[in-house]
């Protein structure tokens, strides 16, 4: 397949996971569940993941396109890559709608690892590419802690 189809597949992918999740978000940043919870201090405000997000998903889907292009393992690459758009999707829900921060952490933790996986582990062959990644593994990080600090501190 060429590149340019790959990353549309994986823009599509994406961004349907992104809207999947706010679906299920219910009223979100604006609740009044979430607006009286004891947030991390470094809490970005609400319009900055709207606009990280974006970012994110539009290199992650360049980063994909390659990775998919460039490997023959595409088997591993689409079940970890399924994997990803699950526990992405789900955060949503688990966080907002539910509002069990506990069983959301699970689920942005193991986002995380595969997001890692994907940066470390396939970074000999992706070289400089893995740095469209790198957005997406630092703002995990720092929603990971900021789940975390929700979870301890409420």
């Amino acid at each position: 397949m060429k590149l340019a189809v790959n990353i549309f597949i994986f823009l599509l992918l994406n961004f349907t996971a992104l809207a999947l999740g706010g679906l299920f978000t219910g009223d979100g940043v604006a609740s009044d569940w979430y607006n009286t919870l004891n947030k991390a201090p470094w809490t970005p405000p609400g319009w900055v993941f709207g606009l990280a997000w974006t970012a994110i998903m539009v290199c992650y889907s360049f980063y994909m396109a390659i990775l998919y292009k460039r490997n023959d393992r595409r088997k591993k690459i689409t079940t970890l890559y399924a994997a990803q758009l699950l526990f992405n999707i789900s955060w949503n829900p688990l966080f907002f709608y539910l509002q069990n921060a506990l069983i959301a952490l699970f689920a942005i933790l193991f986002l995380t690892i595969i997001v890692a996986y994907f940066l470390f582990h396939y970074q000999k062959t992706m070289r400089w590419t893995s740095l469209l990644i790198l957005p997406y593994f630092i703002w995990l990080c720092i929603a990971t802690s900021l789940n975390l600090y929700i979870l301890v501190y409420n």
